[in-house]
């Protein structure tokens, strides 16, 4: 199975000489094929190779009931304490994108001081009631996704997880194909598969952040008409302001302030629907209305996406106590991310043909489709 074909004419799918190990396998009882490989990036000679392996257990012994999962949310529940690692998670954040060449606190200046605000009156919906726990400090934010700092930095912090991802990549744009390349080609994968031969003609991206995910998209499928959707104005703003400034696109992307749960869009009018690194900063109950949302959409044949961490992921599983600490002290809902049974989840929902992929060593990609 190809794992690895970005967008376009780019593509990474592994050679003989690249391949080092590769295994399929099928979970016990769920019917959802996990897909362990070691690759070397691009055939570099001597070059670091990829684990796209899972550990030892179903999820990293930081998360839930564990003593180690307790001993970290007594820790992160002292308000002092808090305090301080949020500012260390963000100034690991900051110096580690820095040293991977990402010019964290330029880009951020540059969204600061551009005319990006004045987008938000013609993107902003007043009357959007905000879900409670989306109101929460997130990722070192006070105000959460809800601010323009937040949306600044947001491009920048994108970049650094793809680094983090491919961390042997040689430059972010190496680690670009690499990681997005194999999760658009999870899907582009699941569609022809199992669609029964329909066209996708319209695309939805739930959580688009700054639209990152959605131009990959917009740039994978360009005869598709694609759409943006996101909870925070502000980081909508800055996805159109950027927009705006590049070359027009055949099919120009629309931008929605909207609840991903309960989007108000048409049912039955996508063929595709993503949720890209959106469900770990959800509780359950939400990724729950957002999996039935998704489903509500997506025409007979379509296809949903969903990338983020992996629970089975070895490297996420051996995080050192200081980082995963860091992590979850931004990351609110992490062990109800890590907790949800995702596939069963979908199956609920009605979802068919799911298909779990490791698409990089810290990410999953889950594919599934609607019944015919």
């Amino acid at each position: 199975m190809a794992l690895c074909a970005p967008p376009r004419n780019l593509c990474l799918i592994p050679s003989k000489s690249h391949a080092r190990t590769r295994r399929a396998r099928r979970s016990r009882g769920s019917g959802v094929v996990q897909i362990a490989a070691v690759y070397d990036v691009a055939g570099r000679e001597g070059g670091q190779e990829a684990a796209y392996e899972e550990g030892q257990l179903d999820r990293p012994k930081w998360v839930g009931a564990t003593p180690l999962s307790r001993l970290v949310g007594a820790l992160i529940s002292f308000k002092p304490l808090y305090s301080l690692l949020k500012l260390g998670a963000r100034q690991v954040l900051i110096s580690t994108a820095e040293k991977k060449n990402i010019p964290w606190r330029e880009m951020t200046r540059e969204v600061l001081e551009s005319d990006v605000y004045k987008e938000l009156e013609s993107i902003q919906n007043p009357s959007l009631v905000y879900p409670e726990y989306y109101l929460n400090p997130f990722h070192a934010y006070d105000e959460g996704n809800l601010s323009w700092l937040a949306a600044a930095e947001a491009e920048a912090a994108t970049m650094s997880m793809t680094r983090r991802a491919i961390p042997y990549a040689s430059s972010l744009d190496e680690a670009n194909k690499i990681v997005r390349g194999n999760w658009l080609q999870a899907i582009e994968q699941q569609h022809l598969q199992h669609s029964g031969n329909s066209m996708i003609r319209d695309i939805l991206d739930i959580g688009c952040s700054v639209g990152v995910s959605t131009g990959y998209l917009a740039d994978k499928f360009p005869s598709a008409k694609v759409t943006g959707l996101d909870l925070s104005p502000y980081f909508l703003a800055v996805a159109q302001f950027k927009e705006k400034k590049r070359s027009p696109r055949e099919n120009p992307i629309s931008w929605i302030h909207a609840n991903g749960e309960d989007t108000g869009l048409s049912s039955n009018s996508f063929d595709i629907v993503s949720i890209a690194y959106v469900l770990h900063e959800c509780p359950e109950r939400a990724i729950v209305n957002l999996v039935k949302e998704a489903f509500r959409l997506l025409r007979p044949g379509g296809t949903v996406s969903v990338t983020d961490n992996s629970p089975k992921s070895k490297i996420l599983q051996e995080l050192s106590p200081v980082l995963f600490t860091l992590m979850k002290s931004t990351e609110p809902f992490l062990d109800e991310y890590y907790l949800t049974d995702l596939e069963g989840t979908m199956r609920e929902a009605g979802f068919v043909n799911i298909r779990t992929v490791l698409t990089d060593p810290r990410h999953r990609t889950l594919t599934a489709t609607v019944p015919h």
